[in-house]
């Protein structure tokens, strides 16, 4: 695999949060909601080819918090949400994309909600 290896995965004591350090210094502390509307799961995404960064869904999932995290071989975690969502898996390269941008893929999502609801809140 290229790219950034992850040597700690932690959910957070109160569930609302994972944290990632990876084998290059970079560590991240990414919010269960924030996961959850970057699903990458094909249920939420659809079965077509895939985009190559994909967007936040425009769904509020503030409450959210992370069940169970489990591997999936040698490459990806599956999460499974308080929510019942468990669909997706989020691979190294994925999280790893996600604690980096979190910052900018926060505001899209609450952009999206904000226009969702008609420029409210």
């Amino acid at each position: 695999m290229s790219g950034p290896w992850p040597v700690e995965i932690r959910v957070s004591k109160d569930q609302d949060r994972l944290d990632i350090a990876f084998d290059n210094g970079d560590r991240f502390g990414v919010s269960a909601p924030l996961l959850r509307v970057m699903t990458p799961s094909a249920e939420a995404r659809g079965h077509g080819p895939k985009a190559a960064a994909p967007k936040p869904l425009a769904i509020d999932k503030s409450e959210v918090r992370i069940a169970d995290v489990r591997p999936v071989g040698r490459y990806a975690v599956r999460i499974t949400f308080d929510d019942g969502h468990e669909t997706g898996l989020y691979t190294w390269e994925t999280l790893h994309r996600i604690g980096r941008d979190r910052a900018r893929l926060e505001a899209e999502h609450a952009a999206l909600l904000s226009s969702s609801r008609g420029g409210e809140g």
